[in-house]
């Protein structure tokens, strides 16, 4: 914790510092606030948008999400609050679920190219 986070100041990031932290582009960031997949983000006196780390946070476990394959409706209901905790949780369940296939599905290719090599190493002439 730095001394402004102990003196009680909360950090604020801009959108173009949110955007290098989390690899996410300036478009995509206003996009996931205006379609209610990011809650609502503080604001200056000047309408710029100011981040917290809860914010950021957020935004990372979107993009954890995202790349598990869940689609935008669907983090779109998670984020919303209008779901139970029962509801959110068989949302992750379900997409738990969705990542292990993947991953089991990931680990048999990786097989299939092991053999292959194998196959190759096998086949070739000695030197």
């Amino acid at each position: 914790m730095n001394r402004l986070q102990q003196e009680g100041f909360m950090m604020s990031y801009t959108i173009g510092q949110v955007s290098e932290q989390t690899g996410l582009s300036i478009h995509t960031l206003r996009y996931y606030e205006k379609e209610g997949i990011m809650p609502i983000v503080n604001r200056n006196e000047s309408g710029i948008r100011l981040y917290e780390r809860k914010d950021i946070e957020m935004l990372e476990f979107i993009c954890c999400l995202r790349a598990t394959g869940m689609s935008i409706s669907d983090i779109k209901e998670f984020v919303q609050g209008n779901k139970t905790i029962d509801q959110r949780i068989c949302l992750l369940e379900k997409q738990g679920e969705n990542v292990k296939s993947q991953i089991d599905r990931l680990m048999s290719y990786q097989a299939m190219i092991h053999r292959k090599i194998d196959l190759y190493k096998a086949m070739r002439q000695p030197s």
